[in-house]
């Protein structure tokens, strides 16, 4: 509604996971890595968690436009899939045909399979999102494809990205062989205050207005202190303070348009005392 008023390209604050918009603060960064070196040194096992929210899906979409083509790669948004259904979507998504729906041929033809890219030369990479929804037998059959190796190396990196509650999960008694296999660990956490800034204005640019759009330093304060850093938060709140903006035809997001943007969130009208 508003993306004429301001002149822009496309709408700055949607909370899909458009790696386009990725702002790279410093805890994002550092997750980066961890999944590249994870990925580039075969470690097998890379667990990222994060609170709902704080950007892993998005980070996971840019970490996929990174790969290169000797990178082959399966992405999972299911992860509360039964486990000889989730072994199914892993192969369909690596372009895999399965010969029976039978768990044993499955692990088989994936075996061939990550044999078949190491010997061109290629890596192989799991991704497995939400994965604090997995049953413990999905995991544990996840455990089991990590015996999926060489004798130097291993043929599948598995990446569990997840909510906090995934650390709670890998700590029962159960899944403790799951939890000894992770050697890379990074947990996500919120944008700090100056980052919020930053992060608005990245968005912003990403959009391109044509207009100046200006957020005052308290209006920015305000956002940090409802958002409490969290990336999608501030999308949702941002993107009805534009809005009130527009409906006000002005250019400044003040604290007053912040602070009514939050009642209309929270859904509390106040009547005006006349």
């Amino acid at each position: 509604m508003y993306l004429n008023f301001y002149g822009f390209k496309e709408n700055p604050f949607n909370i899909t996971s458009d790696p386009s918009f990725l702002y790279l603060s410093n805890t994002h960064k550092e997750a980066f890595n961890h999944l590249l070196y994870g990925i580039n040194q075969r470690k097998g096992f890379v667990e990222i968690t994060g609170e709902i929210g704080a950007g892993k899906t998005t980070l996971c979409r840019a970490l996929l436009n990174q790969l290169d083509e000797k990178t082959k790669t399966s992405f999972i948004f299911n992860s509360s899939l039964p486990e000889n259904q989730l072994l199914e979507a892993v192969l369909h998504d690596f372009g895999i045909i399965p010969e029976r729906r039978n768990k044993a041929v499955f692990i088989r033809q994936l075996n061939n399979f990550l044999l078949d890219q190491l010997s061109k030369g290629n890596n192989t990479v799991l991704i497995i999102d939400e994965a604090q929804n997995m049953r413990a037998s999905s995991l544990e059959t996840i455990r089991m494809l990590s015996n999926l190796e060489t004798e130097k190396e291993k043929l599948l990196q598995i990446i569990l990205v997840g909510q906090p509650q995934l650390r709670a999960k890998l700590n029962s008694p159960n899944l403790l062989q799951l939890k000894q296999r992770i050697s890379v660990r990074f947990h996500v956490t919120p944008l700090e205050k100056n980052e919020v800034r930053e992060y608005i204005g990245h968005r912003l640019g990403v959009a391109q207005p044509t207009r100046q759009i200006i957020f005052a330093p308290e209006a920015i304060d305000a956002i940090f202190s409802y958002s409490k850093g969290i990336p999608r938060v501030i999308n949702v709140l941002c993107d009805k303070a534009l809005l009130l903006s527009f409906v006000r035809e002005c250019l400044t997001i003040d604290e007053d348009v912040i602070k009514k943007s939050i009642e209309e969130i929270e859904g509390i009208f106040t009547m005006a005392v006349r």
